[in-house]
């Protein structure tokens, strides 16, 4: 069964759903290949007038089999590349020593963009910064704890902000 994004306006339940196969990537939709179920308005009134999908009949389903295959393995070894990662980021810890203020503020504070520098150092894992989510600013030292989404797996992570000496 093919997946139903239910990221593309027009896949509730007034709408007659449509399977597509997605010529090219579309952010936020998929990658080439791709078989998935969408809206038939976004089918008919975006992705096929451009050129961006066909309608997946039997004919379009044997011509590109072997495409269609080749990105479901793609697909799974994203997924488990995604796991991995999950598992060597569970249980580490981010320790940051930056400049403090006398009363313990920092002067910069710690970003997403630190976190994932840190990530990157520690698990070899490459992480988007909208993956990361800090509950909140890191403006001063202490304990924080931030989720980080590999793939759609969220893993929380212990943050550790020190004083530099």
């Amino acid at each position: 069964m093919t997946p139903v994004n239910p990221h593309i306006r027009g896949t509730t339940q007034s709408s007659s759903p449509m399977e597509v196969l997605l010529l090219q990537d579309i952010k936020g939709v998929g990658k080439k290949n791709d078989l998935l179920i969408v809206g038939d308005g976004y089918a008919m009134n975006f992705l096929l007038p451009h050129s961006k999908a066909l309608i997946a009949t039997p004919t379009v389903r044997r011509r590109f089999a072997e495409h269609i295959k080749k990105r479901a393995l793609e697909a799974e070894t994203e997924r488990s590349k995604a796991a991995t990662a999950a598992q060597l980021a569970k249980g580490k810890e981010l320790v940051f020593t930056r400049k403090v203020t006398k009363t313990g503020k920092l002067y910069a504070a710690i970003t997403e963009k630190h976190i994932i520098e840190e990530i990157l150092a520690k698990t070899g894992t490459e992480v988007k910064e909208k993956d990361v989510t800090l509950a909140e600013h890191i403006k001063s030292t202490g304990d924080f704890t931030a989720t980080v989404a590999f793939k759609g797996i969220d893993v929380e992570i212990a943050i550790s902000v020190k004083a530099e000496k």
